[in-house]
């Protein structure tokens, strides 16, 4: 650990109002003038500097200096103080050997610390006396941070990554984008350009994610009220904090500390794949009359609330104390009114993008430090199976069908629904021409008579849905027809039936799954 040198000890501060034209100034201490208002010039004999609001000049022992006012008083903060030397070898600091301006923002903040001094200008008692050593501490360190000597050959991109970093560090300020420009030492159109390219988010939103993370911690680990926290983090409104972190998170503070508890009772329908990947029992589990349970979880002793048929009443019973939907709960009309049994949340949940909703999840839980575990697990169950079929099934091509009793459904490639991602991009498996064909943006194309016909894939992954039959087993009457039974897979004996929820899932478990039922048939 270094050892400080020097420090600097506080003699007097004054809030100064000049209304003469001009005025001599000359002190054996060192000086800062801070304007508040009005307009004028400090002149040195070497340089004038054009005084204004948010200014701040330093002025060295015995420099004398003429401050002239302009058509309205200047209104400014004096300090005084002087350097007391802690070791025989010292120098001082470069930054005070003359007459120049000193950057301080965001200005609100240097105020705040200002009021803070002056309030203890009279302090008799120690502690009072104590706090006002130690504001103005903070004030120098204010001032060394902000103006630090900008590095040689240091370009526009280098200097607004350093100016995040500062925003990291002192996410707390009142910051504006114009602040952090000047801060950065780039024009402001320019810096708000390169802060989006570096971030992907405009500055103040960036800002805002910064304090609502370090938000998340200290609800997650203080027991400081929400008013407490949101000062703390730079929210001076507790009302507008609310809405920030809902929008964030999805929802409020107080309901986002309820969550991070060990026993939280949650009921999120289509969404149980993800929790029981973070070693969380959902209260209660989704079912449908005619798709059935997940029974690939392993939640036989739970409770299940069939979501088609206005079961959701009986939560109540259940107790939940977090709801999260999806935005695919829309479709069934009897989710769209749990906000009366306990808070929602409502997660953007971008389906192939699996890590990025265990990821909100486990954020909202808790149990982020079971991430990297999960995902290691996962990508190395693909690379293990991945060489697997490389060599077992390798330039054989596969297709995926969804068949139901209004018709067939063929599933996309790799980029694109539940099934190509692990099948074509995780298994490295060879798409079916045809699935080429279904365009970029589309998740499943339905299959004509003609169409099915061309599907010469040499294994068939089918699924039956069953929401739409009207007798029992109406879905499978396709596969007693001709045009079936003279598919290449189909006559080759290459055709894998698979569970229906499983399969039609986004969840890691599900995929998992995937993964195994691949290899116990192709493997």
């Amino acid at each position: 650990m270094g050892n400080l040198t020097q420090i600097y000890h506080l003699q007097t501060i004054s809030y100064t109002i000049l209304s003469v034209n001009m005025q001599s100034y000359s002190h054996t201490y060192f000086s800062l003038f801070i304007l508040i208002s009005g307009n004028g010039t400090l002149k040195t004999n070497h340089e004038t500097i054009h005084l204004m609001k948010e200014k701040c000049v330093i002025i060295p022992p015995n420099s004398h200096v003429e401050i002239h006012t302009a058509d309205e008083p200047l209104c400014l903060y004096q300090l005084t103080f002087n350097t007391i030397y802690l070791s025989e070898s010292h120098a001082p600091t470069s930054l005070f050997t003359s007459v120049r301006e000193l950057r301080l923002l965001p200005f609100s903040q240097c105020n705040k610390l200002l009021e803070a001094i002056y309030r203890c200008r009279q302090a008799k008692d120690e502690h009072t006396i104590f706090e006002q050593h130690v504001r103005f501490q903070e004030l120098m360190l204010f001032i060394f941070e902000q103006n630090q000597p900008k590095p040689i050959l240091q370009n526009d991109r280098q200097s607004v990554e350093q100016s995040i970093q500062y925003l990291h560090k002192y996410f707390g300020r009142d910051w504006t984008v114009e602040q952090l420009a000047e801060l950065a030492e780039v024009p402001r159109w320019s810096y708000s350009r390169i802060f989006k390219d570096i971030t992907g988010q405009i500055p103040l939103h960036y800002l805002n994610s910064i304090r609502i993370e370090k938000a998340k911690q200290l609800l997650m680990t203080t027991n400081d009220r929400v008013f407490e926290i949101s000062q703390s983090i730079g929210f001076n409104n507790e009302y507008y904090f609310n809405r920030r972190f809902k929008e964030h998170v999805g929802i409020s503070p107080g309901q986002y500390r309820r969550s991070q508890s060990n026993n939280v009772r949650v009921f999120a329908p289509f969404l149980e794949d993800f929790f029981v990947a973070l070693g969380i029992t959902p209260i209660a589990q989704f079912s449908h009359s005619k798709w059935g349970k997940q029974d690939y979880l392993g939640l036989q002793d739970v409770p299940d609330i069939d979501v088609q048929f206005g079961e959701v009443d009986r939560l109540f019973h259940y107790k939940p104390t977090l709801i999260m939907l999806d935005a695919g709960i829309e479709r069934w009309e009897t989710c769209l009114h749990l906000n009366k049994l306990a808070p929602i949340c409502h997660l953007n949940h971008p389906g192939e993008d699996w890590q990025s909703t265990l990821f909100k999840i486990a954020d909202l839980t808790g149990k982020t430090s079971m991430m990297q575990d999960i995902i290691m697990e996962y990508e190395d169950k693909v690379q293990k199976a991945r060489r697997i079929l490389g060599k077992s099934v390798y330039g054989q091509s596969v297709a995926f069908l969804r068949i139901s009793s209004i018709g067939i459904t063929l599933y996309a490639g790799p980029e694109c629904g539940y099934t190509g991602p692990i099948l074509y991009r995780d298994l490295g498996l060879t798409p079916h021409p045809l699935v080429w064909k279904i365009p970029l943006n589309q998740r499943k194309a339905h299959l004509t008579s003609d169409q099915l016909l061309q599907l010469d894939a040499d294994h068939l992954f089918i699924t039956f849905d069953k929401q739409h039959s009207i007798y029992e087993h109406e879905e499978r009457t396709i596969l007693k027809s001709s045009m079936w039974k003279n598919l290449r897979a189909v006559k080759s004996s290459c055709v894998y039936e698979v569970d229906f929820l499983t399969w039609m899932n986004y969840g890691i478990l599900s995929h998992s799954k995937k993964i195994d039922d691949v290899l116990n048939v192709l493997g």
